[in-house]
């Protein structure tokens, strides 16, 4: 085994820290044609290695760097584990000349090292690509992968029976919202496959994705979720709330924050001369200043009174942290409570904030932005038909009337 090459930059977690985000991996070379490269994302960064051959350049993902959790060497790599790693990538007898040996269970490989460090849920895609990608393709070649296979495979999700409590139903043909749900079930487990490939073809992996981007999405299928409360509504429950639960209920509907936004926000997030909190870690992996109404600000200035800068604003009656799922037991019973049917999940009250403005006329894009949306696409789908009742209420309160009595109306008399 070759001598640590050493590199100042990349050696300490420290020196990591003070390297700017990119998309091209910082590369140190560890022997001639042999490169230890380390990718930096939003939430740390990933190990890797290249190797050129025959004018060939071979990238591979080793795995997650030691940025926010000790190594292990074996998924979450140092410097020097990583540095051993890439050594033996390189003297290792498997062939790996070819591009046609980077088999797609190796890119779901990546791909999951990718998520684990770039602000995403790595957990929630990983029963997708064992239940569906892995079984299907996990032992093909990246490049042996054509459209029609993809198109096959696309069209089996759909038919394939349905898996409910350990049993296989079968799908009815004949009942239209079952193939709805089955073709919006096979959507999203394309996106997952193609995000994946998309991953493998950015890194060198495969010369086109030609192969799976011919293969579309089924149309029409994805209705979106429109569960909101009215304002009524909104009464009733924060009425049937324990009082520390209803200080959550209450932040939910003032900020459309997430429960796992809402229960990491600090004293020190609430922004007290721009009237607003600061959401640290979003589910983009972005972060996000959502502004206050009057009533916000008050709210949020008497939970923040008398803690310190870095207590939690909402916590229980007994002062610990809300955990992950205690959310889910005090929504239901205050649903229950408050008489709303059919009850309503602590994200409804997200949906809630956003069709309130949306039904108010407020713009979508400043909707987006409150929501820490990437663009206004999530938003037209789930608050754009709402902005119907705004037109509709506007049209009506400022059309003049033309003095039309239709109880005195005479019709036109014809010749």
């Amino acid at each position: 085994m070759g001598r640590l090459s050493r590199d100042a930059r990349l050696e300490t977690r420290d020196a990591r820290a003070r390297l700017k985000i990119q998309h091209e991996p910082y590369w140190r070379q560890i022997t001639p044609g042999l490169f230890l490269g380390y990718r930096k994302g939003s939430r740390g960064g990933v190990w890797m290695v290249r190797k050129t051959e025959d004018g060939q350049k071979i990238k591979r993902t080793l795995g997650a760097a030691d940025d926010h959790q000790d190594a292990n060497d074996v998924d979450v790599l140092n410097y020097k584990q990583a540095h051993r790693k890439a050594i033996e990538f390189a003297e290792s007898k498997i062939e790996v000349r070819r591009q046609d040996r980077y088999t797609i269970a190796q890119a779901m490989v990546d791909y999951m090292a990718w998520l684990s460090v770039h602000g995403k849920s790595a957990a929630q895609t990983r029963p997708t690509v064992d239940a569906h990608i892995l079984p299907a393709f996990g032992d093909m070649n990246l490049c042996d992968l054509s459209t029609e296979k993809l198109i096959l495979w696309q069209k089996q999700l759909v038919e394939q029976p349905i898996r409910r409590r350990g049993k296989l139903l079968p799908v009815d043909p004949d009942d239209a919202e079952a193939l709805r749900k089955r073709k919006a079930s096979a959507n999203r487990i394309m996106t997952v496959l193609k995000a994946a490939l998309n991953h493998a073809w950015k890194n060198g992996k495969v010369e086109s994705k030609d192969a799976w981007e011919r293969v579309k999405p089924f149309r029409a299928v994805d209705i979106p979720k429109q569960r909101y409360l009215s304002e009524l509504e909104c009464s009733r429950l924060l009425n049937a709330c324990g009082p520390d639960f209803r200080e959550l209920v209450r932040g939910a509907l003032l900020t459309g924050c997430r429960y796992g936004e809402l229960t990491r926000l600090r004293v020190e997030d609430f922004v007290v001369d721009a009237g607003a909190v600061l959401v640290r870690e979003a589910k983009s992996g972005k972060s996000r200043h959502v502004p206050l109404t009057d009533e916000g600000r008050t709210c949020f200035a008497r939970w923040a009174a008398g803690k310190l800068r870095g207590e939690f604003i909402f916590t229980r009656a007994d002062g610990g942290p809300w955990g992950k799922d205690h959310q889910a037991r005090r929504m239901a019973e205050a649903c229950a409570n408050a008489k709303i049917e059919p009850a309503v999940s602590f994200h409804d009250l997200r949906n809630t904030y956003g069709s309130l403005l949306a039904m108010r006329g407020v713009p979508l894009q400043v909707i987006a932005a409150a929501l820490g949306h990437a663009d206004t696409r999530m938003t037209e789908r789930h608050y754009a038909h709402l902005r119907d009742s705004y037109v509709a209420q506007t049209i009506r309160a400022n059309l003049p009337s033309f003095g039309a009595d239709l109880e005195n109306v005479v019709p036109f008399a014809t010749a």
